[in-house]
């Protein structure tokens, strides 16, 4: 297991040297750490979590964890997106979310010490902080703030299940899903700017199944969206132009 680490920690500073725009290997010299719930720590706290775990970084398709797998890490997102899902025995797949920057992975299977409940996968390339088990425990046990802060995350995860399951249980519309989703993911990439602007990296077929309807239907809506000019795509970016529209396909 370490000698993997290790070899994922060279092949990442050689990716760095590759590519100079590449995000900072350490925590202390992130420009983004206060717009991340779980890293803006205090200067003492964050010396500390930067001493801990190591910077890996991940192609597109490479699987962070597995559920069923016995959760020997903690993951936090420094850049990317990851699809955190779930398979039924007879195999089929539901998407539960898109972790963003920021967002803490594995936390509750760490804490309860039960396997991973959900696979992790890059859906683009990304920076991920692997921490061990017992160092992230004994790291919260040192700094309250970063204890409150695993618990806010937490809190978070159980608030985006809730909020998925009532858009997929009460909203009456696959136009209304979709729009929420939209939503989600714009506000949650622009951290707060006025544009929402956000890489669209599943395909159709997978945004049908977090929306709960067709890939027919997914195209043809945003296709429709598009025309209306309430969203402009171009490749894989796709911009919020009018997001009181979308809104009103959710009330």
């Amino acid at each position: 297991m370490k000698s993997a680490l290790y070899f994922k920690w060279i092949t990442g500073n050689f990716m760095a040297l590759l590519h100079p725009h590449h995000p900072p290997d350490d925590c202390l010299n992130c420009e983004h750490r206060h717009l991340r719930m779980f890293c803006n720590l205090t200067p003492e706290a964050l010396a500390d979590y930067d001493a801990i775990g190591i910077m890996m970084n991940h192609a597109r398709g490479a699987k962070l964890f597995s559920e069923g797998d016995p959760a020997r890490n903690v993951f936090v997102i420094c850049f990317g997106q990851v699809k955190i899902s779930s398979t039924s025995r007879d195999g089929k797949t539901m998407i539960l979310k898109i972790a963003g920057p920021g967002d803490v992975m594995g936390l509750s299977a760490v804490l309860a010490n039960v396997p991973y409940e959900v696979t992790a996968e890059a859906i683009e390339p990304c920076q991920v902080k692997t921490v061990r088990k017992q160092e992230f425990i004994e790291f919260l046990g040192r700094h309250g703030i970063a204890s409150m802060h695993a618990a806010q995350a937490l809190s978070t995860e159980y608030l985006t299940v809730f909020h998925d399951a009532k858009r997929l249980a009460l909203s009456g519309s696959a136009a209304g899903r979709l729009a929420r989703l939209l939503l989600d993911w714009g506000r949650s990439a622009s951290n707060g700017k006025q544009e929402i602007r956000f890489t669209m990296a599943l395909t159709h077929e997978e945004i049908a199944n977090m929306a709960g309807t067709s890939r027919e239907t997914v195209t043809r809506l945003l296709n429709q969206f598009r025309r209306d000019q309430w969203i402009t795509i171009k490749g894989t970016s796709l911009t919020i132009v009018k997001p009181e529209q979308l809104e009103r396909l959710t009330a």
